[in-house]
């Protein structure tokens, strides 16, 4: 429902109704000025594009704040979405009314962070933003989001390096003896370190030799769903990681956690991740007591190797042995292929080599024939 009609003091009073029933009034010297706004309003109401005026002087924290207590998520994303709005995104436009915010303003935010964090931080940071702004769509409460048509930085990230057998078996004999198991598991199965702390006895199968991964403990220490639900899977198992947990449970008994504390509680990854970092330091001081002999080689774990170096020893072995890129994927619990192929990709044979390897087959009757009718000239 919506009027004009003329005031006392010679201005047209244009007024309408909007769908929740709240009604808006704006004044012009001239009717026809008046009539423009009713028509455009109007459409805007009946196409459902329509936006209260006001909303959009609601801050950027005000609705961050109610934005973020209704994400229904898994606890990974909800603190990485607290991180991105409370460190980056809320102290350069918190004060902001939401209507304010331009895309100028999201690409100052995009220079000014790339200034002091890596292009994949940035990134992520942006994605927690973009989401925001498009729900406050969503709600009628902007007409349009911000986030359009952003350059964010190249994510130049280097290739992924991978351990060799010397180095992983290194690795296994400095960590401690009750934890030797599982970095052998990691690197025969390629399961993230979150999936092996949250294993129990039950979801190793030692006659079919695989391993179930249902679940993940968290950085919290609780146990949480997998990262995706493709993640959710059954690995095979080789004799060698068979072999190496059996002896861990013969060495090491429970009736729960795969992976127990000398106290029987699980293995937690802070607690881990200490455990990594001791193992570390001993296999450097083995390193540097071999170079002060002056061996001709010492084939040793970089300082900055982490535990998801196993995941991609165990990735490049599948590779090496021919496994496609579906297999990698489904192995390693990845969402996509995409992701398989951006991390892994350079890992397969080239192209060139491919290049030749196929057309020598398709040409392979063909290189017969000539073989035969030179064989005839001769």
């Amino acid at each position: 429902m919506s009027s004009i009609k003329k005031r006392e003091n010679g201005q047209w009073r244009a007024r309408y109704r909007d769908d929740a029933g709240k009604e808006h009034a704006r004044h012009f010297a001239r009717k026809i000025d008046a009539q423009w706004w009713l028509d455009e309003t109007t459409a805007a109401v009946v196409t459902g594009q329509y936006v209260d005026p006001k909303a959009g002087k609601t801050t950027v924290s005000e609705y961050a704040r109610v934005w973020q207590a209704a994400q229904v998520t898994r606890e990974h994303t909800i603190r990485n979405t607290d991180i991105a709005l409370r460190l980056h995104v809320l102290p350069y436009l918190g004060s902001r009314p939401l209507g304010s915010v331009r895309p100028s303003d999201m690409q100052a935010l995009v220079k000014t962070l790339s200034a002091t964090l890596a292009p994949g931080s940035v990134r992520e940071t942006y994605k927690v933003a973009g989401r925001m702004f498009a729900a406050a769509v969503d709600d009628r409460v902007l007409a349009a989001s911000p986030c359009h048509r952003i350059r964010l930085p190249r994510d130049d990230r280097p290739e992924v390096v991978v351990p060799t057998v010397e180095q992983i078996a290194a690795l296994a004999g400095a960590v401690q003896p009750r934890y030797r198991a599982l970095v052998v598991l990691l690197a025969g199965s390629g399961l993230r370190i979150g999936e092996a702390l949250g294993l129990n006895i039950s979801d190793v199968d030692f006659l079919r030799r695989t391993v179930k991964v249902e679940r993940q403990r968290l950085p919290t220490g609780r146990i949480g769903p997998v990262k995706t639900p493709k993640s959710a899977r059954t690995v095979p198992l080789g004799q060698v990681v068979i072999d190496e947990l059996a002896a861990h449970l013969s060495a090491y008994p429970s009736d729960g956690p795969l992976f127990p504390l000398s106290t029987g509680k699980p293995l937690a990854y802070r607690t881990w991740r200490a455990i990594w970092a001791r193992a570390a330091e001993v296999e450097a001081k083995v390193r540097e007591d071999a170079a002060s002999k002056v061996r001709p080689h010492v084939d040793t774990i970089p300082l900055d190797v982490d535990t998801h170096a196993l995941r991609h020893f165990y990735a490049s072995a599948l590779i090496a042995g021919g496994a496609s890129v579906k297999v990698v994927q489904t192995r390693l619990g990845h969402a996509s292929a995409v992701v398989t192929l951006n991390t892994y990709g350079h890992l397969w044979p080239g192209d060139d080599d491919l290049t030749r390897d196929v057309m020598d087959a398709a040409f392979g009757s063909l290189a017969d024939s000539l073989r035969t009718d030179q064989t005839a000239e001769g």
